[in-house]
C-alpha cells in the first residue's frame, strides 16, 4: 500500500495483525471473524435442537443420545464479516491545538485512517462520512485497498469548519446505516452532553455496536495559563474575557462533569469509550482500540 499523509507505511505495518471485535451479533456476506446472528456450522457451538428427517446424521450429538435416547442436533454460531462505518466530525472545533503536536482534526483523520485499515484488513467493509453542522461527505462501505484509496485521499482534504450539531447528524447517520452495524464516532463532543448521548441512544436502539472515539488536547481539559485572556469560541466565534484563577476550579469541574456524562452514556449503550490525546502515540491508540476487550475504558 503507497503512503498517506495519515496512513504512512510504518503506521499500516505496525496494525497488521491488530483487528476490531464487536459485542453483538453482526450479518455479513461472507465468512470473517465475527459472530453471526444466524446459525451455520461453525467451531463455536450455540445450542441443541430436535432432529428432524433431512438433517446430516453427522450434526446428531452421539453422547447425548446415550444418556437421553433422544435425537438432538448441534447448531454453531457462524462467523461473519461487518459492515462498518466511520463519522467523522470535522467541524471548527477540531483546529483546536495547544499542547498536542497535531490539530485534533490531525488525530481524528489519523485515527480514521487506521481503524479503517485495521477493519478492511481482518476482512471487514468500511465507509466513511464527515459532518459538522449536518452529515458532508458520505463514502460507502468498501472492502479493498484498491477502493480505500479515495477515502484516505480525502482525509487529507479534510478543514476543521462549521459549528456542530451532533445529535442530528447522528440521528442523521442511524438512518443510513445498514442493519448489525459497527459504527465508530471520532469526535471532540463539545456539545451539550445529553445531546451526544441521545445520538448515540439511537445506534444502540437500532441493534448496531459502537466505538467512540473522544479527541481532545491537554491544554483543553486544563487551563495552564494565568491572569487576564480573552477567549474565543472557534465555531461560533464568540469572545470572552475572564480572570483565569477565578474560574480555573470551576472549568476542571465542568470538563471532568462532561467527560463523565459521556463515559456513562457509552456505557449504557454498550458503547466501547476510547478518551484520545492528540499526544498520545497513533498506533498505541489503534492497538487499544483493538484489545478493548482486556480495558474496554482508558
Amino acid at each position: 500500500m503507497p503512503d498517506y499523509r495519515y496512513l504512512p507505511s510504518q503506521l499500516a505495518e505496525s496494525l497488521r495483525g491488530s483487528s476490531v471485535s464487536v459485542r453483538r451479533p453482526v450479518r455479513g456476506s461472507r465468512t470473517g471473524l465475527h459472530r453471526s446472528p444466524l446459525h451455520g456450522t461453525s467451531v463455536e457451538f450455540a445450542e441443541y435442537r430436535e432432529y428432524t428427517p433431512g438433517d446430516p446424521t453427522n450434526l446428531i450429538d452421539w453422547a447425548v443420545y446415550a444418556r437421553s435416547d433422544r435425537y438432538l442436533v448441534r447448531k454453531y454460531h457462524e462467523e461473519t464479516n461487518l459492515r462498518a462505518h466511520v463519522l467523522l466530525d470535522v467541524s471548527a472545533s477540531l483546529g483546536f491545538r495547544d499542547e498536542g503536536p497535531m490539530t485534533k482534526l490531525d488525530c481524528a483523520a489519523f485515527l480514521a485512517a487506521g481503524v479503517m485499515f485495521m477493519l478492511l484488513n481482518q476482512g471487514d467493509s468500511v465507509g466513511l462520512a464527515t459532518f459538522d453542522s449536518r452529515l458532508r461527505d458520505i463514502f460507502k462501505p468498501v472492502g479493498t485497498s484498491e477502493e480505500l484509496r479515495p477515502l484516505l485521499q480525502h482525509l487529507e482534504t479534510l478543514r476543521a469548519a462549521g459549528e456542530s450539531r451532533i445529535e442530528a447528524c447522528l440521528h442523521e447517520a442511524a438512518g443510513l446505516v445498514g442493519p448489525s452495524s459497527l459504527v465508530i464516532v471520532i469526535s471532540d463532543f463539545l456539545a451539550d452532553a445529553d445531546d451526544v448521548v441521545r445520538g448515540m441512544r439511537h445506534f444502540h436502539h437500532d441493534g448496531h455496536n459502537l466505538i467512540v472515539l473522544h479527541v481532545s488536547d491537554r491544554g483543553e481539559r486544563r487551563l495552564g495559563f494565568a491572569g487576564v485572556a480573552e477567549l474565543r469560541d472557534l465555531e461560533t466565534r464568540a469572545r470572552l474575557v475572564v480572570e483565569v484563577d477565578e474560574l480555573r476550579d470551576a472549568y476542571q469541574a465542568a470538563v471532568e462533569e462532561h467527560l463523565q456524562k459521556i463515559r456513562r452514556g457509552c456505557t449504557e449503550c454498550m458503547a466501547d469509550y476510547f478518551l484520545v490525546d492528540t499526544a498520545d502515540p497513533i498506533d498505541e491508540t489503534l492497538h487499544r482500540l483493538g484489545g478493548r476487550s482486556a480495558a474496554r475504558h482508558v
